[in-house]
């Protein structure tokens, strides 16, 4: 079972909000040489380069609203340990963006353009957790947690 605590900071913006969010991609990212197989969830990804290797942490930080547009998660795809405690931030970029696992296990709520505003869960159970920020997920604004 996954355990989820969330709180999003409420701003009722709607559209865009100008510029550019965080890299999409970085450079300290260390590549899981044989990563999960997502089944062609990330083919419309622009910043899917393979599964960020962030096992032995106690906790982690996946941005939203990354990339030139903001409508990136970053990374997209993270390996990490049952019990490490995942922290989305958003950049307030790309407009309002919510975090919706696929099989409906944990959902940020609303969704927010807040620059300011983050998500948390915990998962205590093994498994791949695919998942969407819904108005943008026909842009490719999905990602995935491999917990292990």
């Amino acid at each position: 079972m996954l355990a989820a605590t969330g709180s999003a900071v409420a701003a009722a913006l709607a559209g865009c909000l100008g510029g550019g969010g965080p890299s999409a991609t970085s450079d300290d990212w260390e590549y899981l040489e044989d990563g999960p197989d997502y089944g062609g969830w990330f083919d419309d990804t622009g910043n899917f380069e393979g599964t960020v290797d962030w096992t032995g942490r106690d906790s982690v930080t996946i941005d939203v609203g990354a990339g030139d547009d903001g409508r990136l998660f970053a990374p997209p795809a993270v390996r990490v340990d049952a019990g490490t405690t995942i922290t989305w931030e958003w950049s307030g970029a790309g407009g309002p963006h919510n975090v919706v696992a696929e099989d409906g296990s944990f959902d940020s709520g609303s969704s927010t353009a807040s620059g300011d505003a983050t998500y948390e869960y915990t998962p205590e159970s093994t498994g791949t957790y695919r998942y969407v920020c819904v108005p943008h997920e026909s842009m490719g604004m999905v990602g995935a947690v491999d917990v292990v």
